[in-house]
């Protein structure tokens, strides 16, 4: 908790929590030694070269910097085309199988996209 409260949760539009991705806490921290550690761990475990400005992340829905993968992200691309805010937002949240593939990489994903859906229908 910070000094002014609770950081309010910053959600991509995939469903990741971007407040909890040590990227966009280094990017807010402006840590460029976590920014380093963290290009060389993505590097080691997803087996390709990570330069460290491909890290820097204020959020794929905010202003500011993008990590790498933001440019070339289908769900991302597809919600700023829909003008959604992330794929909870979306009527097609059961039927896409953009969204789903990802769900099944990241489990995690799929509550917090849920939550959202349940709480927009209300």
């Amino acid at each position: 908790m910070s000094e002014s409260g609770p950081v309010e949760k910053l959600i991509a539009c995939c469903g990741l929590i971007c407040t909890e991705c040590p990227a966009y806490i280094a990017t807010k921290a402006n840590d460029e030694a976590k920014i380093a550690e963290i290009a060389a761990n993505w590097a080691k475990e997803y087996n390709i070269e990570v330069a460290t400005d491909k890290v820097w992340c204020d959020g794929c829905t905010e202003d500011g910097r993008k990590c790498g993968h933001c440019y070339e992200c289908e769900i991302r691309a597809c919600a700023m085309a829909a003008k959604k805010e992330n794929c909870g937002m979306c009527d097609e949240l059961e039927t896409c199988t953009k969204i789903g593939h990802f769900m099944s990489l990241a489990p995690q994903v799929k509550s917090v996209l849920d939550k959202i859906a349940i709480s927009r229908r209300k």
